[in-house]
């Protein structure tokens, strides 16, 4: 059994003058609730032996912002094939993962990570939800009854877990500062 956690860097910046889309940094908003999902992925115990992520500026700030809630840093791969990646291609790399990392995650942008959690999944009242939106800073995880990660398929694990930062607070869900 394998299982894999999406997340979705937090709220940007648009406000910030930068040239490209791969530099825009997190918004205040976008730090407090990575730094809420981290504290949650802690308290819930969710524990993850291999991380692969995007390189862009605002997956990196919201891993930072994850840590210091969560308590602890783990070191990622960083792999600049994610950044704005299709679900096609993330699956590619969920294929290549290495096999003896047993809780993955994957950390990256939208709208790939939604349709690869879709593209996944059997249809459940999670699933809906995913269907609904994929908000900045949301946790997905997967359970894939596989033992190699060249094994997962379309349609071949459960979304387990679907957790949105206005979930814990609601302050952090749409139109509030």
């Amino acid at each position: 059994m394998k299982t894999l956690t999406l997340l979705r860097h937090a709220k940007s910046s648009w406000d910030d003058p930068v040239a490209r889309d791969f530099d825009r940094p997190l918004n205040a908003k976008g730090r407090r609730a990575a730094a809420m999902i981290g504290r949650h992925l802690k308290a819930e115990g969710f524990a993850f032996d291999h991380v692969l992520a995007s390189p862009a500026v605002r997956v990196i700030e919201t891993l930072d912002e994850v840590w210091s809630g969560y308590g602890q840093k783990l070191e990622p791969v960083w792999d600049r094939a994610l950044y704005l990646a299709s679900a096609a291609s993330l699956l590619d790399l969920v294929q290549a993962l290495p096999d003896e990392a047993d809780h993955v995650m994957m950390v990256g942008h939208n709208p790939g990570l939604e349709d690869l959690v879709l593209d996944l999944t059997l249809d459940n009242e999670l699933r809906e939800r995913v269907e609904d939106k994929y908000p900045t800073a949301t946790v997905a995880q997967m359970t894939l009854p596989i033992t190699r990660w060249t094994e997962a398929q379309a349609h071949g694990a459960t979304l387990v877990a679907f957790i949105r930062p206005r979930d814990l607070d609601p302050t952090l869900g749409p139109d509030t500062p």
